[in-house]
């Protein structure tokens, strides 16, 4: 009977403690996003809001390396913050050096997105999460296992108590880690100033350069528009007659689909080099000689590329525009 007595007072007592610390907490609270003039409303979430200690999570989750297999690779490894959360390699290296499949896409304003990485395989960020951390070639590692290792580490066991109510299991990690990557806003470039009213904001070469991205000789509006300039569509350029990289037909197994790829957004393009879905193109001026010249013929190639020509000038004053759309403050808005 005392036996008894001592287990149930000691469950008494680490219940109580667990409340205790459980009133500690600070109350979370929804996180305030800053968003850029002319920017639509960021799709909401009921199943994953932001807040402030969601985001916080996601941000921590997003720079530590023991979410991989070898203890050395982050989310960040491969985007960089200074390069609008882009690589710098060709082909993202992961665990034990070894070459992904990919160059890593820049990640701004994803919250507006449809279908993640750049064949739009997963529909939601917070299934995004799952496939880095799994992939051999990235991270090799299991979202369970990382959950584990972690959940009763600080800050992640009061964050996620404050955010989600319970410990870190990896259903709250990829929540987490989306809600991160729903903050990363890009819209505050002198482009958005000079669109806004602020006629000063770009040069006179750079505004040459704007026309010229309008124009219809160019059509470099078929698919970079909109607020984020970018259709978010799936395109064939025409890179190659061959692709190694199926692209869409990978997810869709349409013929039609080969050699199609995300849309990327060109904002903070001076940024994100190398360029392409393989970082094949080390420079801006390499790629706007390639949309010149229309692509290859590819049976699946967009019937909106078409060539054009531009003397020295037209060139470098669409590349000063092209320059124009980098971001004047941190994309990051998580403190």
């Amino acid at each position: 009977m005392m036996r008894w007595a001592v287990i149930i007072c000691a469950v008494a007592l680490l219940a109580s403690c667990r409340h205790a610390a459980d009133e500690l907490l600070e109350p979370d609270r929804p996180f305030t996003m800053q968003l850029p003039a002319g920017f639509p409303a960021m799709p909401t979430s009921d199943d994953n809001p932001l807040t402030e200690a969601s985001v916080a999570m996601g941000k921590e989750l997003f720079f530590d390396e023991r979410l991989s297999r070898t203890g050395m690779v982050s989310c960040a490894s491969c985007h960089f913050p200074e390069r609008a959360f882009s690589d710098t390699l060709p082909l993202s290296m992961g665990v034990d050096g070894l070459p992904g499949m990919r160059n890593a896409p820049p990640l701004v304003n994803l919250a507006w997105h449809s279908g993640y990485f750049r064949d739009g395989g997963v529909p939601t960020l917070e299934q995004q999460a799952i496939a880095p951390i799994h992939d051999p070639l990235e991270m090799d590692f299991s979202i369970t296992r990382a959950a584990a290792d972690l959940r009763n580490l600080e800050p992640y066991a009061s964050l996620s108590r404050r955010a989600y109510g319970k410990p870190m299991e990896a259903y709250e990690l990829t929540r987490a880690l989306a809600a991160y990557q729903r903050t990363l806003v890009s819209g505050w470039s002198r482009y958005d100033r000079y669109t806004s009213g602020d006629a000063s904001a770009l040069s006179a070469s750079e505004q040459h350069g704007l026309e010229l991205f309008r124009s219809d000789a160019l059509n470099c509006t078929a698919c970079h528009s909109g607020f984020d300039l970018n259709d978010h569509g799936y395109h064939n350029v025409g890179q190659y007659l061959s692709y190694s990289d199926p692209g869409r037909e990978r997810i869709t197994l349409v013929p039609s689909d080969h050699g199609k790829f995300k849309t990327p957004t060109l904002r903070n393009i001076a940024l994100t080099a190398p360029y392409m879905h393989d970082g094949s193109m080390a420079t801006l001026e390499e790629v706007i000689d390639f949309f010149a010249s229309g692509g290859q013929p590819h049976v699946n190639r967009d019937p909106e590329m078409q060539s054009f020509a531009l003397s020295p000038q037209d060139k470098a004053d669409l590349i000063a525009f092209l320059l124009a759309l980098t971001d004047e403050r941190p994309i990051d808005q998580v403190p």
